[in-house]
């Protein structure tokens, strides 16, 4: 079976199509600036040329009849026909407490996902697009829809209950669903998978990258998670603040005259590393300043860092011990001198890394010392891959 992985924003349409006998990337490509002019690059792995051209998008409709003839053209494609395609699978941000795991697209499920729009209210509209616009150009092709909240249904009470009055749960789901869950899913799986299938495996995951967070899990089952009701919240990010105080908000709004929406936007765009740092958000960037002598980049490593490991800590705790440390993600797969900032303190837990070891970047490694009591992976993430293997196992159940 071949499925296709989309991945839709407000503007813009990730794809990949898998082939599922042997898991292999067949194509991958980006449409990007929907309902604006429209721009697709369409990425054959086949061998053949890459296709990159402006293009009118008036809609996500036309852009997945765009990447529907790329995947079929003689010149450009990878398969012959779009009856090969047996399904699709949507990313979807928010599933609310409704959808705990992925499902096959309804009439139930459209609605929870509308449901969830307050709650996601820059990704749930735009995947839901995105599903409306495969059902109207591939009409009887299995939809499946893979809830990024799903990982962390599996928490406790203890762990996704805020210390609110009660009746906001009841009324409105207020809760830690937690998100990036399709990333920790693949790679708190893959550990497991490493390890022989071990069910009382005890894996922190660290996925750090533009947008970051960590969780905590037993045999590939969610503990915790760093993210709560929204991505704001966790560790430091690219942009934003992560956990707060939320007396700040009060405080600069009474001050400044913000209104709740400006304050959200200064929380969700110009804070986290950037807004320590005053250069920006790439850690690239970052790295490159603090070498420099920027001491605010130093800064703004050294809090990343800081936070992240302060997170490993409070999970070990609440794991009892961990066996497995993992990163993934932009920085977390490429950057050795983040990890071994953030692993750095961490020996008296049994974490010890090897300097040579860590020496890798975007490749699956072991880089903890022989005589670590905790072993330390590099896990390249693969939520596509994680996608359309829930997408299979639907669809095949049918």
């Amino acid at each position: 079976m071949k499925i296709l992985v989309i991945n839709a924003g407000s503007s813009s349409l990730k794809y990949q199509l898998i082939d599922m006998e042997n898991e292999s990337l067949l194509a991958k490509g980006l449409c990007e600036r929907i309902g604006i002019d429209g721009r697709l690059t369409h990425k054959p792995q086949n061998g053949k040329a890459s296709f990159e051209q402006d293009m009118p998008f008036p809609t996500h409709k036309e852009a997945i009849e765009a990447v529907l003839d790329k995947l079929v053209s003689a010149e450009y494609g990878v398969v012959d026909s779009m009856q090969e395609i047996g399904a699709v699978g949507h990313r979807v941000l928010h599933g609310g407490i409704k959808f705990t795991k992925s499902c096959l697209v309804d009439d139930a499920c459209e609605a929870a996902i509308k449901e969830c729009f307050p709650l996601g209210p820059l990704h749930n509209p735009a995947n839901l697009m995105g599903i409306k616009a495969c059902q109207a150009v591939m009409p009887g092709t299995p939809q499946v829809a893979v809830f990024d909240t799903s990982f962390g249904m599996d928490m406790a009470p203890k762990a996704y209950m805020y210390a609110l009055p009660y009746e906001y749960y009841e009324k409105d789901s207020l809760r830690r669903y937690g998100f990036h869950g399709t990333s920790h899913r693949f790679v708190s799986a893959r550990a497991v998978e490493m390890f022989g299938n071990d069910e009382n495996l005890r894996v922190i995951n660290c996925h750090l990258g533009n947008g970051s967070s960590v969780s905590a899990s037993i045999g590939g089952k969610c503990v915790d998670t760093s993210m709560g009701l929204t991505p704001l919240a966790g560790v430091p990010m690219g942009t934003r603040s992560g956990d707060c105080d939320p007396a700040i908000l009060q405080f600069i709004m009474n001050k400044y005259g913000y209104s709740v929406d400006e304050m959200l936007t200064i929380m969700n765009k110009k804070s986290g590393v950037l807004g320590l740092s005053g250069v920006s958000s790439d850690f690239r960037d970052l790295e490159s300043a603090y070498k420099e002598g920027n001491e605010r980049a130093g800064l703004a490593l050294d809090k990343f860092a800081y936070e992240v490991k302060k997170y490993v800590g409070s999970y070990i705790a609440a794991l009892g011990g961990v066996d497995v440390l993992t990163f993934t993600a932009g920085v977390g797969e490429n950057s050795s001198t983040m990890r071994a900032r953030i692993c750095d303190g961490l020996e008296c837990f049994g974490i010890k890394m090897s300097s040579e070891r860590n020496d890798v970047h975007g490749e699956e490694a072991l880089i903890s010392a022989d005589d670590s009591k905790v072993k330390v992976y590099v896990i390249p993430t693969n939520e596509e891959l994680m996608i359309a293997r829930d997408t299979k196992a639907i669809v095949d159940a049918l």
